[in-house]
């Protein structure tokens, strides 16, 4: 339990700022516009699960695209490390108010119903974009490294959170409307700085990993 506690609180505290239910809302709410609340609740429960669903995909095929394209894990921690680490110093040193580089995608054209953009725009790129994947890849292939039963429950707490940042962009694009209208854009940020901290140690720290099992293939 604790190694599914362990893998739980890294894979959240990794997706978090990069999914940033508050920043997604509001392109959410932009490109929704003005629709009655049950069309939010609605096209929330929708992204929400298409969210999960997607980000889980991608980590049970991580392993076969890494055997596929012939890479290691351990490279694969430290290049995967290196991009967690630059989100996290990206994130700190973001000078823009209440912006985020997610609202590059908020820009997604006009037409069509609301319904047939729930995976692409609303799950991908706003909610889950490039950067969830390669946090996906990085934590399916440090879960991989353990044994037979260690990698079943790390993968279980990698799950377990999915469902918990589902949960929670469910909530945040349900209320999208009254949260841009409670929270201060100063408060979201100061927020949003802690846990881009915490972001950049975790890389730091899977790229340590990922170079300790490096050298110790060399040394043998």
């Amino acid at each position: 339990m604790l190694l599914v506690l362990t893998y739980f609180v890294l894979s959240f505290s990794a997706l978090l700022p990069v999914i940033n239910p508050l920043g997604s809302a509001l392109i959410f709410l932009g490109v929704v516009g003005k629709a009655p609340a049950d069309v939010f609740r609605n096209l929330a429960r929708r992204v929400g699960f298409s969210t999960v669903l997607f980000l889980l995909l991608i980590e049970l095929i991580g392993a076969s695209l890494l055997t596929f394209f012939g890479i290691s894990l351990p490279v694969v921690q430290l290049a995967g490390g290196f991009v967690l680490a630059a989100m996290g110093w990206s994130l700190l040193n973001d000078k823009n108010e209440g912006t985020t580089a997610k609202e590059t995608s908020a820009d997604v054209g006009e037409g069509g119903a609301l319904e047939e953009k729930v995976f692409y725009p609303l799950t991908f790129p706003v909610t889950a974009g490039p950067g969830c994947i390669v946090i996906m890849l990085t934590l399916s292939a440090h879960a991989s490294r353990r044994g037979v039963l260690s990698s079943v429950w790390a993968h279980l707490g990698i799950t377990i959170a999915l469902l918990a940042l589902g949960f929670t962009v469910l909530l945040s694009y349900t209320y999208a409307p009254k949260i841009t209208q409670k929270i201060a854009p100063k408060t979201v940020q100061g927020i949003l700085r802690v846990i881009a901290f915490v972001l950049l140690c975790i890389g730091v720290q899977i790229a340590w990993n990922g170079l300790e099992a490096m050298v110790k293939g060399m040394a043998k």
